[in-house]
């Protein structure tokens, strides 16, 4: 199945109700990176913290082509949610 995209001013946004497994690698990548621009910026983690998440993140046995083994949370979504937190305690 091929993804659907729907544009408006000059942004592709990509179809809500597909699957990743129905995204192109390139696709489901923007798709990710878009959601977390879109979220509001008073519930995002400022982006020195952002960034301190990821490097231990990108420490943990459990890290694994950008998903928690552990958890099985996307590392860099879970990361930028300011009140999130690591599910082992690791920040």
């Amino acid at each position: 199945m091929e993804m659907k995209t729907i544009e408006t001013d000059n942004n592709k946004k990509y179809c809500r109700k597909c699957l990743l497994r129905e995204m192109d690698k390139e696709a489901y990548i923007d798709n990710l990176y878009n959601y977390i621009q879109r979220l509001d910026n008073d519930i995002k983690a400022d982006q020195a913290l952002y960034e301190e998440r990821l490097s231990v993140c990108k420490t943990c046995d459990y890290l694994e082509a950008g998903i928690c083994r552990a958890c099985g949370c996307f590392v860099e979504l879970r990361a930028v949610i300011q009140n999130n937190m690591c599910s082992y305690r690791k920040w």
